[in-house]
């Protein structure tokens, strides 16, 4: 959208609570957002702003339309704006950057279920508990299970059909005492029940109703006079009280409550999650949000607590938080802003957390930098230089050549990795431009250059570069409009008085300094795609002085002359052959011709 569409937009405009969405020509969701006020949030947008980010200027050139909806309050706004974006997932709205898989402890839906470590969720009627961010701590959790109850581990149908029948044996697990043996009665369903109960409320923080569940187990065994039993009770409790002893402990009194905090830098959010239960921090975890616009601080930290509160199943009545945020989908959520005590020391335990997981981020990255290739470094500084969502792993430079107007050509060469790659290099002749224009010539071979890319299903470049000003670039950029591929291709255009890089539809050029990699990369190319143009333009004009040199013979066309260069390769070797090959190629009559006038020459 341009400022003069959004000017026939503003008289429509309310000034109401809602939420707009950008949509571009394919009807595809671009951007939802809220607003208090939506024509004067709208209005942010448009007109000249020279400190906008670049991201929200792409936005508004690749919409073409706007479409809003009116609420009754600003909350009814942030539950229609989390609804929408999770429904159309737009690509400029903040994106999860959790790319990995972490593990879960699973209590499969089955009969005697199982208890075991998984990385995939399925809708199955299983309860989960997770995600772990440490794989050690969740093996270390199910060996405690294992020590204390016992569980089986074997995947048998374990029907009651089929163990009246006596389908199956008890294996080793049950010699070692790992297992009961309920695979043939010897365990029955409600007391393995109670153990998966026990087990639940163990993985959900309850610890004092496990810790209660064994002492009375424990008192049960010794007035039945089982001691033997007793005491294996009694080992479990110790055991378990050391696993206890191993959390966090934070007070008591702080039963069930979400911790969570926020921290920031210019690419990325980090939210950090505390799970307490029962005086303990039970769980941590801290998710990172890619940002695409100027999102403002609440509004990440209320992304990522829908996002936590989802991933780790959590029905905590109360979250702790740094500042006010608004979840109106979650009317009865006490949101508590501490300012001292245990909660308070709770949300600067999670702020430390945060901020160590983006100081161990900035480390890794600059670890990962350190080790990059020459070629590497160089890729990642053109991307950050020029602004692009990819490397610049294949880029393609375009240049135009002709002489006092005189047969217009084009060149295209293609590098790969900051290198030439010559076996996709490409000459091209003007067939549509009458004339030497320069804009025209440009416009045409960059469209046939990317229809045929397009039509054989070959990559894209990640990059064009186009050897030319503003007007060049323009030409260039109107062809992938086109073909529709213009968001899709980064494209810039160096002008040649003052090394300048322009981007499409803006009027300011990027000044690289002159010791800068890209802009080095950049002149290569150029300086390649000049010097590939020249040659073929020098090729051409040589080929067609002496085609004309044939035709000027009277009675000799363009197409007789093309025979005899074909064949003989110069018009010297032409002039000295033999008649009988001049017949063999073109005939008695033209070799005659070629002949006389050969002789004529000579004898002036």
């Amino acid at each position: 959208m341009t400022n003069d569409d959004y000017k026939q937009l503003a008289p429509t405009l309310p000034k109401q609570p809602g939420i707009y969405k950008f949509i571009d020509a394919k009807d595809t969701v671009l951007y939802v957002g809220k607003a208090k006020n939506l024509k004067n949030r709208l209005s942010s947008y448009f007109g000249n702003k020279k400190h906008q980010v670049k991201k929200v200027r792409v936005l508004v050139k690749n919409a073409a339309r706007i479409e809003y909806t009116i609420v009754e309050t600003e909350q009814d706004a942030l539950l229609l704006e989390a609804t929408l974006i999770k429904k159309f997932q737009p690509r400029y709205n903040v994106q999860l950057k959790d790319g990995k898989t972490y593990p879960y402890i699973c209590i499969k839906n089955e009969r005697f279920p199982r208890v075991f470590v998984t990385r995939k969720i399925f809708k199955d009627g299983s309860k989960y508990f997770g995600p772990y961010t440490s794989a050690r701590r969740v093996h270390v959790i199910i060996e405690m299970i294992n020590k204390l109850f016992q569980l089986r581990t074997c995947t048998l149908n374990l029907s009651q059909e089929n163990i009246d029948k006596g389908k199956y044996k008890v294996c080793l697990e049950y010699h070692i005492k790992n297992c009961k043996g309920p695979c043939v009665g010897y365990e029955s369903e409600e007391d393995y029940m109670e153990k998966i109960d026990q087990i639940k409320n163990m993985l959900g923080g309850k610890f004092s109703a496990v810790k209660r569940h064994l002492k009375e187990e424990m008192q049960t065994y010794a007035e039945e006079m089982e001691f033997e039993k007793a005491q294996k009770t009694k080992e479990k409790l110790a055991a378990f009280e050391d696993y206890q002893g191993r959390s966090t402990v934070v007070n008591p009194s702080v039963r069930d409550v979400d911790v969570f905090t926020l921290d920031t830098d210019e690419e990325y959010a980090y939210v950090n999650y505390l799970k307490v239960a029962n005086g303990a921090i039970i769980n941590t975890f801290t998710l990172e949000l890619m940002k695409n616009l100027n999102e403002e601080e609440a509004d990440l930290l209320t992304y990522g607590v829908r996002e936590l509160r989802e991933k780790f199943f959590s029905f905590s009545e109360e979250i702790v938080v740094p500042f006010e945020i608004v979840l109106p989908e979650k009317p009865e959520l006490k949101i508590t802003i501490p300012k001292v005590g245990d909660k308070r020391k709770l949300l600067d335990l999670s702020q430390k957390n945060a901020t160590y997981f983006k100081l161990q981020k900035k480390k890794q990255e600059a670890t990962r930098q350190n080790k990059q290739t020459p070629t590497e470094r160089i890729l990642n500084e053109m991307k950050k230089d020029l602004q692009m969502d990819a490397l610049p792993i294949a880029i393609e430079c375009f240049d135009n050549s002709n002489m006092q107007g005189t047969n217009p050509v084009a060149s295209m060469v293609h590098f790969r990795n900051t290198k030439p790659l010559k076996r996709e290099y490409r000459h091209y002749n003007i067939k549509t431009v009458e004339g030497p224009d320069d804009f025209a010539s440009m416009e045409e071979v960059v469209f046939r250059r990317y229809r045929r890319l397009l039509e054989e299903e070959r990559p894209l470049p990640q990059l064009i570069v186009i050897d030319g000003g503003k007007g060049q670039l323009s030409s260039a950029y109107k062809s992938l409009e086109k073909l529709g591929i213009q968001d899709r291709i980064t494209i810039i255009g160096i002008a040649k008085r003052l090394e300048e890089i322009y981007f499409p539809n803006e009027s300011i050029p990027l000044h690289l300094s002159k010791r800068s990699d890209t802009l080095k990369v950049i002149q290569h190319i150029r300086n390649e795609a000049h010097r590939f143009a020249i040659t073929f333009h020098r090729d051409q004009r040589s080929r067609e002085f002496v085609r004309t040199e044939l035709t000027e013979i009277p009675g000799i066309g363009e197409k007789t002359a093309n025979k005899l260069l074909s064949h003989f390769g110069s018009v010297k070797k032409v002039k000295a052959a033999k008649i009988k090959m001049l017949i063999e190629v073109v005939g008695k009559a033209n070799a005659e011709k070629v002949i006389r006038h050969f002789r004529e020459q000579e004898a002036k």
